[in-house]
């Protein structure tokens, strides 16, 4: 099948990989547009994963503020080279991430920030839980594991669903965006200010 200049333009748009890979997955896939979009996407993901671990020292620091002026966002996004700092794709990303973290509150980045403490904490009350519900002692601590996995999701920004696609999380957005710029990128840094919610917290500390 003959692969023309629109064809590979039109995969190029939609995964972001250049032109020459774009017409080889389209040779390979005798035009079919669909599967050679799959493939390069697979092909992408397998080598983001390889990236992972590299030095993320360049960046943005990305501000996000609502429309109503009470509601504000700092989110750092890393990554290898300031080149790929300055993209509209990784600025989109960083935005993204802000509008995440304004809507949903994540308290960590990763699970590994969240304490041994907060854990057991968490743990412990859904063990509770689950048997003042009747549950049968032999099936409590599956029913706390699958509980924790919804604990992690809310509190855990990369666990969570990414609120323009739930089917996706937000460590396959960061997956995806690896495998489309071709550099290792990490959340460095998160902070979300919300007006009168750390008054909120200071009475509820005196209250305890």
């Amino acid at each position: 099948m003959n692969i023309t200049a629109q064809m590979v333009k039109e995969l190029r748009e939609m995964t972001g990989v250049g032109p020459l890979e774009c017409k080889k997955a389209l040779e390979q896939f005798d035009g079919d547009m669909a599967k050679a979009a799959d493939f390069l996407r697979e092909k992408g993901l397998a080598k983001a994963a390889k990236r992972a671990g590299r030095a993320t020292n360049e960046g943005i620091v990305h501000i996000y503020q609502h429309h109503n002026h009470r509601l504000g966002v700092m989110v750092e996004l890393n990554c290898e080279t300031d080149f790929v700092a300055n993209t509209d794709k990784f600025g989109q990303l960083a935005h993204d991430i802000a509008l995440q973290v304004a809507n949903l509150n994540p308290q960590y980045i990763s699970r590994e920030e969240v304490s041994e403490a907060v854990i057991e904490a968490e743990r412990d009350l859904q063990r509770r839980r689950a048997l003042d519900e009747g549950k049968p002692e032999n099936v409590v601590d599956k029913i706390v594991d699958g509980r924790m996995g919804k604990f992690y999701e809310e509190i855990v920004l990369l666990e969570q669903p990414f609120i323009k696609d739930d089917g996706v999380t937000i460590q396959d957005l960061l997956k995806q965006a690896i495998a489309d710029l071709g550099e290792n990128i990490t959340i460095g840094r998160i902070a979300r200010f919300a007006v009168g919610e750390v008054q909120d917290e200071e009475e509820d500390a005196q209250d305890e």
